[in-house]
């Protein structure tokens, strides 16, 4: 069964992350500085490629910025991709600066 978590530490950095069966999967490396999430780094364990994580790692990035009032900065290639091809989904959230 997978879950996520989100995990800020003292320096505004932090990271999305998603286990399954207790174990650490998969990891998107972020800060959070002011109204302002930036993601860096979307990463899969290997042996968990192919499965859908990465998706539901940018589902829990989004939410968690729905939840917050924060705008993401998609420094990261991977959700940058996915807001490119799916600005609906994202618009509200994307901050094209």
């Amino acid at each position: 069964m997978e879950r996520t978590e989100v995990v800020i530490n003292t320096h505004n950095r932090g990271e999305v992350q998603l286990f399954s069966d207790d174990q650490k999967v998969g990891k998107m490396d972020i800060s959070v500085i002011g109204q302002k999430l930036t993601v860096y780094h979307t990463e899969v364990n290997p042996e968990h490629e192919g499965k859908g994580f990465a998706k539901i790692l940018l589902e829990r990035l989004v939410s968690y910025a729905r939840e917050n009032d924060l705008k993401i900065v998609p420094l990261c290639p991977y959700v940058f991709a996915q807001f490119k091809r799916h600005p609906e989904e994202y618009n509200d959230v994307w901050l094209k600066d």
